[in-house]
């Protein structure tokens, strides 16, 4: 199996090899199907659709990161280069994310597995004869590992793949918070707090007052420049936890891989300007189900490869290469 990776030598750098995707790629034009999934607590999932409709055709649930969508041109990348081996994939959109504000004051956050465990079982429902394989990106690739670290050997997955994975929530915290990195920070700050500004206009517009007080009680919007800042006021009140720490100790992969039973594998850039080296896990601290890859470059969700004029993408390459392996086997 090729997994040499060899970075564009026109991209030096984790930071550029990390803003070709969203900046710079030619979105892969794909026809896909919306699917609407209603969660058991009356909230709702978008999921896209792509490829062939054969009940047993193998299906790749697909996880976008923080703030991202099933219209990340990683996400359509993937889903165009799984349907040239004749593989159906469905892209969830995480809550919220799907261009609709969802209807609940919770939204999505890195440790979600919940709704990666009800989306998994709809999905088992729906096509029961179809080997079901997910791939999940960053924090999708967070929520992804939790969940098979919490499922073991239940799992009802074939096989995983997880992309720049922030194993340690509150070091990641810490690493974008310094340096170049701290654009990235500004970014998602920015975004974040527009996704909750979002959500109380739509509360207000239908009169939901019991779901736009939620969202009122936890304060201002303003003066938050930190993940640190933005997950102790608003992420961990919204989601049960007692504060930023308490959410990052409960929601931080590199806690649950020990307990991976999953065929899973695990692509990782030492240069990732999200995570620290030593927020990566040691040996010692994964499965034997973990194929763990490590690259020297790449940055974060980026391993760019080929020229100027005909970019390549190795994560598609390697992914749709190592599910067919898996599938095979």
């Amino acid at each position: 199996m090729n997994t040499d990776f060899r970075p564009a030598w026109w991209l030096p750098g984790p930071h550029l090899q990390t803003l070709w995707n969203p900046m710079c790629r030619q979105p892969a034009k794909l026809e896909r199907t919306r699917e609407r999934l209603w969660l058991a607590d009356g909230d709702f999932l978008d999921l896209d659709w792509h490829g062939p409709h054969e009940a047993e055709a193998p299906l790749v649930l697909v996880l976008h990161g923080l703030t991202g969508s099933s219209d990340s041109l990683y996400v359509l990348g993937l889903q165009q280069k799984l349907a040239t081996q004749g593989w159906a994939s469905v892209a969830l959109n995480w809550r919220g994310c799907s261009g609709e504000p969802n209807l609940l004051a919770r939204g999505y956050h890195s440790g979600a597995s919940d709704d990666l465990a009800e989306t998994v079982r709809h999905l088992r429902a729906q096509r029961p004869l179809a080997p079901l394989y997910v791939v999940g990106y960053s924090l999708g690739g967070n929520v992804l590992l939790k969940y098979l670290g919490e499922t073991g050997a239940d799992s009802q997955v074939q096989g995983a793949a997880a992309v720049s994975v922030p194993f340690r929530l509150d070091q990641c915290a810490d690493r974008l918070d310094l340096g170049f990195s701290r654009v990235y920070q500004a970014h998602f700050m920015k975004q974040m707090v527009a996704y909750v500004k979002t959500k109380q206009r739509l509360f207000a517009h239908k009169g939901m007052a019991d779901r736009l007080s939620a969202l009122d009680q936890l304060g201002t919007l303003d003066g938050m420049r930190t993940f640190w800042d933005f997950d102790d006021r608003i992420t961990a009140p919204l989601h049960g936890f007692s504060g930023a720490q308490d959410y990052y100790t409960h929601s931080s992969s590199r806690y649950f891989l020990a307990r991976i039973e999953t065929p899973t594998l695990i692509i990782q850039a030492a240069d990732d300007p999200f995570v620290f080296p030593h927020s990566l896990p040691e040996a010692h601290e994964l499965s034997p189900s973990i194929e763990f890859e490590l690259h020297a470059h790449g940055g974060h969700v980026g391993f760019v490869e080929g020229s100027l004029g005909k970019p390549g993408y190795y994560l598609e390459r390697r992914i749709a290469q190592w599910l067919a392996t898996q599938a095979a086997d």
